[in-house]
């Protein structure tokens, strides 16, 4: 049988496996051919580990065949972003300071689930070093290019996993958004991503929360439906998280079986404050008129935010990111961390408590925001990014209508901020070919509405390319 991961659902593939149409051996061999012929090029993947994700592979088959279930996501081949623990694979964080790490000795919360559900671990994806910044390059692994146009960076921080699967190297993989690192990677590779409200997918472990309560960890895959696939196996609390969250009585595979949006939508075309690529806007006012062809109304919501909130989110990001190195402050490899990180490092530990509890006070001030909003419009669609992904000549650096930016994202981080649920959805392909995504944000917890609407985009729009490689 024909295998594209690029266009095969992730419950199909599973289901054949689960029935024994396929093996999970099959779909592991063709993921590591996968890799094998395009990973030198693209450069998703940091580690492989060929024999046991065969070893792995053959325990799924061999359940099988005794007749037994081994899980909804039977032999499913994942990758597993390098800022968290998979068994057997060291976790490096894209950073010198870890490059002598040793094998870890188990998985995240939400690896372990994934396994449990079936998957089959064949790698880590690269990431920034410590998850920092929207394009995917460190000194220990090097640079992550666009499966789209290799010219152009999957994003960040988890545009390892983005061009994994843009490129029908894995189906799934998993990522974390403590600023947009899901949201972006997915708009930039022509994925359909969501972050789920914080705690929904629990972290938890030895580790105290790196990114404080910004970040929030998920499944990624080529579409809504399969990243509700992902979630329905991996939601649910965990007793070492504080903030990990019931599992809701409702599926989430039940919500993307019954795709709708809300009758009225919201509709903020820059947040109040963001410049957007007029590229941008072009695709993703084309999408809004394919809702109301639908009958759905949208309302544009002015001021959506009363201002940019990167100070705050910067504030935050800085004393958590100097809390986590400052053991590190004396390694011989120092010099070799990222120099802007190393700044960032600085600035974190001249924050104070006072400024960083100024800092929480704004997610607060945030929120009562959006409620106002939402007391109105059920859901808010935004772009995903104020521009397109980027050429990587640009050194990390942004386009928004021609000009170089430092900041190309705008619309992601403001939503880590309120905790909210958001997902993202492939609208079309700018003029030099790479993905531009539409964002669905809903209330906090309201993450199987934020689900359904965005399956619902996904059916309207029918984005159904996939990546020339």
């Amino acid at each position: 049988m024909d295998m594209d991961f690029r266009t095969d659902r992730v419950t199909d593939l599973a289901m054949d496996v689960r029935s024994g149409r396929r093996t999970a051996v099959s779909l592991t061999t063709h993921a590591l051919e996968r890799i094998e012929a395009l990973n030198p090029t693209v450069n998703a993947f940091v580690a492989v580990d060929a024999q046991r994700a065969l070893e792995q592979a053959e325990g799924v088959d061999q359940v099988i065949a005794a007749g037994g279930d081994p899980g909804p996501l039977a032999g499913i081949p994942i990758g597993v972003k390098d800022l968290e623990d998979a068994a057997g694979f060291p976790t490096t964080h894209g950073s010198p300071l870890h490059d002598d790490a040793t094998a870890a000795r188990g998985d995240s919360a939400l690896v372990a689930r994934l396994r449990q559900a079936g998957c089959v671990v064949v790698g880590k994806t690269n990431t920034p070093e410590f998850g920092w910044t929207s394009r995917t390059e460190n000194a220990l692994h090097g640079l992550t290019r666009n499966p789209w146009n290799l010219d152009h960076t999957p994003g960040g921080s988890s545009g390892g996993s983005g061009a994994a699967i843009a490129a029908g190297m894995v189906p799934m993989a998993t990522g974390s958004d403590g600023g947009g690192s899901i949201r972006i990677p997915s708009s930039a590779c022509g994925l359909g991503g969501m972050k789920a409200s914080l705690g929904r997918v629990p972290s938890g472990g030895d580790e105290a929360p790196g990114w404080l309560d910004l970040s929030s960890k998920g499944p990624m895959a080529r579409s809504i439906f399969d990243v509700a696939a992902a979630l329905e196996v991996v939601v649910g609390p965990e007793p070492s998280d504080l903030a990990s969250l019931p599992k809701p009585e409702a599926s989430f595979l039940d919500a993307v079986n019954d795709p709708h949006l809300p009758a009225t939508v919201g509709w903020s075309p820059d947040l109040g404050y963001a410049e957007v690529d007029a590229e941008v806007l072009a695709a993703c006012e084309a999408a809004l008129g394919v809702l109301v062809d639908a009958g759905i109304e949208v309302v544009e919501v002015p001021n959506l935010l009363e201002g940019d909130c990167v100070e705050e989110w910067m504030t935050i990001v800085c004393a958590c990111l100097a809390r986590s190195m400052e053991a590190h402050a004396d390694h011989d490899r120092w010099l070799e961390v990222d120099p802007v990180l190393r700044l960032m490092v600085e600035n974190g530990r001249r924050v104070s408590g006072i400024d960083l509890v100024k800092a929480l006070d704004a997610q607060h001030h945030l929120n009562l925001r959006l409620v106002e909003h939402f007391h109105r419009v059920r859901l808010i669609l935004t772009p995903t990014t104020a521009g397109v992904a980027p050429p990587v000549a640009l050194g990390g650096l942004g386009l928004i209508n021609g000009a170089e930016v430092q900041n190309w994202v705008h619309f992601t981080y403001a939503f880590n901020m309120t905790r909210s649920p958001a997902a993202t959805v492939p609208v079309g392909l700018s003029h030099s070919g790479i993905p531009i995504g539409i964002q669905v944000v809903g209330p906090q917890h309201a993450d199987l509405v934020v689900l359904r609407a965005a399956a619902a985009l996904e059916q309207l729009l029918g984005f159904d390319a996939v990546a020339p490689v």
